[in-house]
């Protein structure tokens, strides 16, 4: 999910530390990484991701303060549950996709900075923790490929729309 919020406060420590970001990933919180290959990925398979996340409310995180796993600083959002709601989605119709190859066990939805040492972190922190708090308002979820040179997206997933009937 794209948090274009997130660039004034991230995107130059992103842009030196996080080397997704040199492959044209922007400031995101991941759904579910890995996904399907590229060529499995047919009309089906986009009829029922769109309809996963229709089945979503659009919702309002903030992003108040960083966290760390091991070699890594993060953004979390502030409520994490419809970041997660949206991961059990994806992943309760396809079990055998498990977030970073369940490498990590329950995935944690986070915004990532920047990897290093704890000397990189600390400078990473230090550079970001000005530019916070902030807040975004997720309405959509994006599809991204990597062609071996860059991440672009393949398409966009409108969470549901409230619809105001007026009488």
């Amino acid at each position: 999910m794209p948090v274009p919020e997130a660039e004034p406060v991230v995107g130059g420590q992103r842009a030196l530390f996080d080397p997704s970001a040199r492959y044209g990933v922007t400031a995101h919180v991941t759904v579910l990484y890995p996904f399907l290959p590229r060529p499995e990925i047919g009309d089906g398979t986009l009829a029922e991701l769109a309809r996963l996340f229709a089945a979503h409310q659009p919702f309002e995180a903030a992003f108040t303060g960083c966290g760390r796993f091991p070699g890594l600083l993060y953004l979390g959002p502030e409520p994490a549950g419809p970041f997660a709601a949206l991961t059990r989605s994806v992943t309760g119709r396809w079990p055998a996709l498990r977030p970073y190859g369940g490498r990590y066990g329950e995935a944690v939805p986070h915004l990532s900075v920047g990897y290093g040492d704890d000397e990189v972190l600390d400078g990473v922190e230090s550079a970001v923790a000005p530019g916070l708090p902030f807040t975004t308002r997720v309405t959509a979820v994006d599809l991204a490929s990597f062609d071996g040179l860059r991440w672009t997206p393949v398409t966009r997933f409108p969470l549901r729309q409230s619809r105001i009937f007026q009488e």
